[in-house]
C-alpha cells in the first residue's frame, strides 16, 4: 500500500528541531509493507496543513501526520483535518476523564487548555497515548480514505506507531501483504568510487532490489532494498545480495545495519582476552568516547590519555623529547612512541594512538590540515599509518577516530 507522511512544525522548517519522526516512520512503515511515496513538512499554518492533507488524500488516499496535537494555539492539525472532512469536533468523555486522572496523579489540576485534547473528530478512532496527553487519531472519510494523526513528541509518536498504527496497517493488507525491506553492509577505509568498482551492478535475477551507496565520515554504507515482495522472499534475496557485497568489500566490511565499529573492536578484544588503552592528541578523547559509549566496555577498556600538549606526551607517555624535536608531534615516530607509552602506562596489551592537525589552522606544505598519524599496537607489534582526511575540524577528528578503531580491528584480525 502507498501512503504519504506529513510532519508539521515551524521549528522543523527553521532547522531548530531535527525531523527524526519522518525517518522513524519511513523505516517502520516500509517494514510493515507500506511504501511512503511522498514526505512533506509544513509550518504551523492551517492553510498549509489543509492543502497538503487534501493533496495527499487525492494521490494515495492515506496520510500520516505528526505534530500539532498539543493544547496551545499553534496546535491546529486536528481542527484543520476535521474541517477538511466536514466533521464536528466532539468531546470524548472517557478521554477527558483519562486526562484529568493523569494530571491528578501528577499532583496538580488539569489546565483548562488541555480539555481541547479530549475533543476528537466525529467518528474518529482514538489511539490511546499512555506516554502523553495528546491521543493519536485514526480518521476515515466517506470514501474510505484515511488520515492518521500522531503527536510530534518522538517518544509518543513511536509508541503509538508500534502499538496502534502498524498492526492496523498490516491487518488492512491481509494475506497479500508485501514488504519493503532493507539491509545494510557497513564499510570503512575505502572510497565510494573504489567500492562501486568492486561491487559492480546488481544481477537482473535478484530484482526487484535496489542498491544505494551512503557515504559518511564513518565510511560507506551499502544499503540494499527489496520492494513489494513477500516477506520470506525479500529476506532470502537480501541475504544473497548482502553475502555478495560482503565478499566484494573484503576486509573493508565490518558489520551490518546498525553495527558500531567500536562494538566490533570490543568483541574482538574479548575474543582474544585483550585489554585496551588509548593515547589521543587531535581527537581529544573521541576514541575513548566511542569505546565507552558501548555498554559493557569496562571489561576490556582500561583508560585513556588526552596528550594534547607535547609536555603531556613526554610526561605521561614518555615520548622522548628528542623524537618530538626531530620529527614533530605529527609523525610516525611520535605516534609509535605514544602507542608504546600507553601500553606501559595502562599495562594493556592493546593500544591505539592518534596525533594530527585538525585545523582550521596549523597546517604546513609538508603537513597540511587533515594530516593524521594513527597507530595500533597488539603485544609487541605496532602498525602506524598516515592519513590526510578531508572536511572541517569536526569531520577530520571523527574520521580519525573511526580510522584508528579500524586500524586496531584489522591488526587484531591478523593476530
Amino acid at each position: 500500500m502507498n501512503l504519504e507522511v506529513l510532519t508539521i512544525g515551524t521549528e522543523l522548517l527553521l532547522g531548530l528541531t531535527v525531523d527524526t519522526n519522518a525517518a522513524e516512520l519511513g523505516r517502520a512503515l516500509a517494514a510493515a509493507g507500506a511504501e511512503v511515496t511522498r514526505r512533506t513538512t509544513v509550518a504551523d499554518r492551517p492553510e498549509a496543513i489543509r492543502a497538503v492533507v487534501a493533496e495527499a488524500l487525492e494521490r494515495t488516499g492515506f496520510v500520516i501526520t505528526t505534530g500539532g496535537l498539543g493544547p496551545t494555539r499553534d496546535d491546529m492539525t486536528k481542527t484543520v483535518v476535521a474541517d477538511l472532512l466536514g466533521k464536528r469536533l466532539v468531546l470524548d468523555e472517557r478521554l477527558l476523564a483519562g486526562l484529568e486522572a493523569r494530571f491528578k496523579k501528577l499532583g496538580r489540576p488539569m489546565p483548562p487548555l488541555n480539555r481541547t485534547q479530549a475533543e476528537v473528530p466525529e467518528g474518529a478512532t482514538v489511539l490511546p497515548n499512555p506516554r502523553g496527553t495528546a491521543p493519536g487519531l485514526w480518521v476515515e472519510d466517506a470514501r474510505g480514505r484515511v488520515i492518521v494523526l500522531l503527536p510530534g513528541v518522538p517518544r509518543e509518536m513511536r509508541g503509538l506507531l508500534v502499538e496502534e498504527v502498524l498492526p492496523r496497517l498490516v491487518a488492512r493488507q491481509g494475506n497479500d501483504r508485501r514488504v519493503v525491506l532493507s539491509r545494510t553492509l557497513r564499510t570503512t577505509g575505502i572510497a565510494e568510487s573504489a567500492l562501486a568498482e568492486r561491487v559492480g551492478a546488481i544481477d537482473p535475477e535478484i530484482l526487484p532490489l535496489t542498491l544505494a551507496y551512503l557515504p559518511s565520515v564513518d565510511g560507506v554504507d551499502l544499503r540494499v532494498t527489496a520492494w513489494g515482495l513477500e516477506s520470506r522472499d525479500a529476506e532470502a534475496r537480501l541475504a544473497a545480495v548482502v553475502e555478495r557485497l560482503r565478499a566484494a568489500a573484503g576486509d573493508h566490511g565490518y558489520g551490518e545495519d546498525g553495527a558500531d565499529l567500536a562494538a566490533v573492536v570490543l568483541d574482538a578484544l574479548r575474543s582474544g582476552r585483550h585489554r585496551l588503552g588509548v593515547a589521543e592528541s587531535c581527537t581529544g578523547g573521541m576514541v575513548a568516547e566511542r569505546v565507552t559509549n558501548i555498554p559493557g566496555a569496562s571489561d576490556r577498556f582500561i583508560g585513556g590519555v588526552v596528550a594534547y600538549a607535547d609536555v603531556v606526551k613526554t610526561a605521561a607517555l614518555k615520548v622522548p623529547i628528542e623524537t618530538l624535536e626531530a620529527h614533530g608531534a605529527v609523525s610516525e615516530e611520535t605516534v609509535r612512541a605514544m602507542a608504546e607509552g600507553a601500553q606501559r602506562l595502562f599495562s594493556a596489551d592493546c593500544t591505539i594512538a592518534v596525533t594530527g592537525i585538525a585545523g582550521p589552522g596549523g597546517g604546513t606544505p609538508d603537513k597540511p590540515v587533515g594530516t593524521v598519524w594513527l597507530a595500533a599496537r597488539v603485544h609487541t607489534v605496532t602498525r602506524a599509518v598516515k592519513r590526510v582526511f578531508p572536511g572541517d575540524r569536526d569531520e577530520i577528528r571523527r574520521r580519525a577516530a573511526q580510522a584508528a578503531l579500524d586500524l586496531l580491528r584489522r591488526l587484531l584480525a591478523e593476530s
